[in-house]
């Protein structure tokens, strides 16, 4: 009898020995791995700083032209600039420009490459809000920013506007000339009267939560922007009013950053006497369906 409780005694040490060494095991092997996983992610800190790699998504940058022939080889010179560490395309979305537009997006593949400028022209002049749906079709990044072609909204923005998204998590980030720091650079009295008083009376008979309605600066999530586009019916300039009032309706975050629009140098504005009669009816329509 005490030979076998010895024996049972020295098997129970044993296994208490085997339980205790494997444990032993798997805490170092553990260790190992989880060394293995900090040292990476230490070298891809350092390596970002030795050569100003960052980690961001991508994001599509839609630019609809028409006889934008003189302005977008200096809009996309001033996008790789002002976004040299950010992972981007741009998407010219083009309405069978007579001026030469095209040709000039063809050479700037050349130089920047097609990955990167992309050309998805249109057989004919179709609105703005089909453009941004036929671009978006294109898109692969994560993010799409739209803009104007006609150097009114400067890409040294961008980064601002990336920077507040990441802060926030915003839904949407619109440029708005209607807070401190932002404003307007080249208009007459008139036109400026004119786009006040259209934010002054969406703002009224909307309540849409942000300070520039008519703005069409602006970044927003894909996914959110493929919704917001297929809901829209609203052409013209009244589109980007509708887009950001069905955001809000919708219950998107939406952030602002201020920006100083500035009017175009080359080439005619596109705002004439019909677009003002759209603004009025889409705010109308905005009014008895939202």
């Amino acid at each position: 009898g005490i030979k076998r409780k010895e024996r049972r005694s020295c098997k129970q040490q044993s296994q208490e020995k085997l339980g205790e060494f494997s444990s032993r095991i798997r805490f170092k092997v553990g260790s190992f791995f989880y060394w293995q996983h900090l040292q990476r992610a230490v070298l891809q800190h350092k390596m970002s700083k030795i050569d100003g790699t960052k980690f961001h998504p991508k994001y599509s940058i839609l630019v609809p032209t028409y006889c934008e022939r003189l302005n977008i080889a200096l809009v996309v010179y001033l996008l790789f600039k002002s976004l040299e560490n950010v992972d981007f395309e741009v998407i010219v979305i083009d309405d069978a420009s007579p001026d030469g537009t095209q040709e000039v997006v063809r050479q700037l593949q050349r130089l920047y490459g097609e990955d990167r400028i992309l050309l998805r022209p249109r057989p004919a002049k179709l609105g703005l809000g089909t453009a941004y749906v036929h671009g978006v079709q294109h898109a692969s990044g994560e993010f799409v920013i739209i803009m104007d072609a006609d150097l009114s909204h400067h890409p040294k923005y961008l980064p601002a506007f990336i920077r507040k998204q990441e802060e926030t998590g915003a839904d949407i980030v619109t440029g708005t000339r209607y807070v401190n720091g932002g404003g307007v650079h080249g208009w007459d009295l008139r036109r400026k009267l004119t786009s006040r008083g259209a934010n002054v009376l969406a703002q009224t008979l909307l309540w849409p939560g942000v300070s520039d309605l008519t703005g069409s600066f602006r970044l927003y999530k894909k996914g959110i922007f493929k919704e917001l586009v297929s809901a829209c019916v609203s052409k013209g300039y009244a589109f980007q009013m509708e887009l950001i009032v069905r955001a809000s309706r919708k219950g998107c975050k939406i952030e602002e950053v201020p920006i100083t629009f500035v009017d175009r140098v080359y080439g005619i504005s596109k705002l004439g006497g019909s677009e003002i009669v759209q603004y009025i009816k889409g705010l109308l329509l905005l009014l008895f369906t939202t």
